[in-house]
């Protein structure tokens, strides 16, 4: 029976020789994404019904950077209940302050993520890991407990799309563009529970951190999933990353798979992208919308504050003053060693850059970056939703790292081409 690979994967964890989309599979889990927002309440659900186990302390995965470095009390007192939590139960991998970083970065890069396996993580980008050739998806918190102590989940296979991703990307084009127009083309809920599987002549020259940004949106879509197959480029980061566990399984769709739909787009007619509040899937053309006053430049979070995204925005703003704030967050520590390293930060602080330790604070609305009424800010985040960065009559627009540090100097949505 032909499938795709998130059949096969999903086949693979349950035991099962084929699967069919629609078909319930109760899987085994590989690896469990934690951090300080949805594990405490997971915890609390474990206590209150006896569960004092995990399934394997050597696959979970914790880390505090919702509101890390604590922003209050009761942010203090999350990560409180996470430190203790991660030390009685001998937890192996706990990267606590000092070394925590943004999750959906920080995983990959400290070798966590292999092909084939079934992730799971209490938060909805956790479909960041699909860029791996693995099956991803974000859970809620009572899912995460069931994880947590058996180590199983139960799955409704999904239909999956297939995302043709032609040509390639033009100067001053990214995946962040790319993304944004898929979203554009289907929609908020286009996706709903459904895979989305990327291939095409366009990942050729994609590194891995341009690929994460591709499946980190997928949600944004509505997608369960978002996958991209094994490929060379796959296999030299993880080469380079993966500490423990080296051997994996690649699974790659067959010819003959079925789609619910294909969508193909022509990456070399793309544009720099800018998505208009309040909605992902409002997705402009710079051309179209350039001029529009802005107050404040994020640049950061899972989606593009990884070393790249650094580095394409140090090329724009270097030897530059900016005209609006701009806050910097490289994703992880290593990230942001890398930047002092390189010079990076020199060049954003010559021009006025903020520059942050590493959190998801800005892109939640929870803090280092919040927008007061009325004001707009272009920011290299996931999501635009009705005051997601703040107050509820302050908009984001969403683009990639160019776009912004463009935006940043100019003070208006700009065209981050006239700088490369």
């Amino acid at each position: 029976m032909p499938m795709t690979i998130t059949e096969k994967i999903l086949a693979n964890a349950s035991g099962k020789k084929s699967v069919s989309p629609g078909e319930l599979v109760d899987a085994n889990i590989d690896v469990i994404m934690c951090h300080d927002v949805t594990t405490p309440p997971a915890i609390s659900m474990l206590k209150e019904h006896g569960i004092d186990r995990v399934f394997d302390p050597n696959k979970i995965v914790v880390t505090p950077d919702h509101f890390q470095p604590a922003k209050d009390i009761k942010s203090a007192e999350l990560h409180k209940r996470l430190d203790a939590w991660a030390k009685e139960k001998g937890l192996k991998y706990y990267y606590k302050l000092g070394r925590a970083g943004v999750c959906h970065a920080l995983l990959p890069e400290q070798g966590h993520i292999r092909p084939g396996e079934v992730i799971v993580g209490g938060d909805s980008h956790t479909c960041t890991y699909g860029a791996f050739a693995a099956f991803s998806t974000g859970i809620g918190s009572t899912d995460l407990a069931a994880a947590i102590a058996t180590g199983r989940l139960w799955f409704r296979v999904p239909e999956s799309i297939k995302f043709v991703l032609n040509g390639s990307l033009p100067r001053g084009v990214y995946s962040k563009d790319v993304i944004l127009e898929a979203i554009r083309i289907i929609g908020v809920d286009g996706a709903l529970y459904r895979a989305m599987e990327f291939v095409g002549t366009a990942l050729k020259n994609m590194s891995m951190e341009a690929r994460m940004t591709i499946t980190n949106m997928a949600i944004e879509a509505g997608g369960k999933n978002g996958i991209i197959g094994y490929d060379e480029a796959t296999k030299e980061y993880l080469d380079k990353h993966l500490r423990d566990l080296k051997d994996y399984r690649v699974f790659s769709s067959d010819p003959d798979a079925a789609y619910v739909q294909t969508i193909e787009i022509d990456c070399s007619k793309l544009e720099p992208m800018v998505a208009f509040p309040h909605l992902p899937s409002n997705g402009k053309k710079i051309g179209e919308c350039a001029g529009i006053e802005m107050h404040q430049a994020y640049i950061g979070s899972c989606t593009n504050g990884r070393i790249e995204d650094m580095r394409v925005a140090a090329r724009i703003i270097k030897g530059r003053q900016l005209a609006i704030r701009t806050i910097i967050v490289p994703a992880t520590p290593l990230i942001w060693k890398q930047c002092k390293d390189e010079g990076l930060f020199e060049t954003f602080y010559d021009a006025g850059c903020v520059i942050a330790a590493p959190t998801c604070g800005a892109c939640l609305g929870g803090f280092m970056g919040i927008l007061a009424e009325g004001e707009r800010c272009i920011s290299t985040t996931n999501r635009n939703f009705v005051g997601r960065m703040g107050h509820p009559k302050s908009e984001v627009y969403l683009a990639s790292p160019a776009t912004a540090a463009a935006s940043a100097i100019e003070g208006v949505l700009a065209d981050p081409r006239k700088y490369l």
